[in-house]
């Protein structure tokens, strides 16, 4: 097994940050669009694959965002926001909110918001969240949700991201 190790907690040169991104790729995760309404504009939408439950009381989930993401402002201010998870037909979704431009919206309404989370159609779960805290993480920051709604599919299959690319999920003999 390789090994690398970060001196101090900073990963500060180009190639070890490289190494410590590989190895992170290593474990696989869901991928989910965080999205949220923005005062008389398009709402904000961006694609996470940081998402994870911390709490069940009370409800809280979280995750993390780039300092360098242009709609980091918009999320740290939205008076709600939503984790939208990803079913495996939508990849086209998940490539579409992690660009950094216009157009993420086309196509898919979202109609006159007013009090309410700004959901995608078709996903596996939804998680409809108050703001809870924010935390710094380096390069990034914490945002930690309180759950006041959720709901579920229990058909389908989650979209998958491993070792940087879009995986599918099989079910092994195994496991049946």
């Amino acid at each position: 097994m390789a090994e690398s190790s970060v001196d101090q907690g900073v990963v500060t040169d180009a190639d070890a940050q490289r190494r410590f991104r590989n190895a992170l790729a290593m474990f696989a995760t869901g991928v989910a669009v965080i999205t949220a309404p923005r005062a008389g504009e398009v709402p904000v939408g961006i694609t996470v694959a940081s998402f994870n439950s911390v709490s069940l009381d009370p409800p809280l989930v979280l995750f993390s965002v780039d300092r360098r993401c242009l709609s980091l402002a918009d999320l740290r201010s939205a008076p709600r926001y939503a984790v939208n998870v990803l079913a495996e037909a939508q990849q086209e979704i998940s490539n579409r909110f992690a660009r950094a431009n216009s157009g993420k919206w086309d196509g898919i309404h979202f109609g006159n918001l007013g009090d309410r989370h700004v959901l995608l159609p078709d996903t596996l779960a939804t998680f409809e969240c108050e703001p809870y805290a924010m935390h710094d993480g380096g390069d990034h920051v914490i945002f930690i949700g309180r759950v006041v709604r959720h709901q579920a599919r229990h058909d389908g299959r989650p979209l998958i991201f491993f070792g940087g690319k879009y995986r599918a999920l099989e079910d092994s003999p195994a496991a049946a």
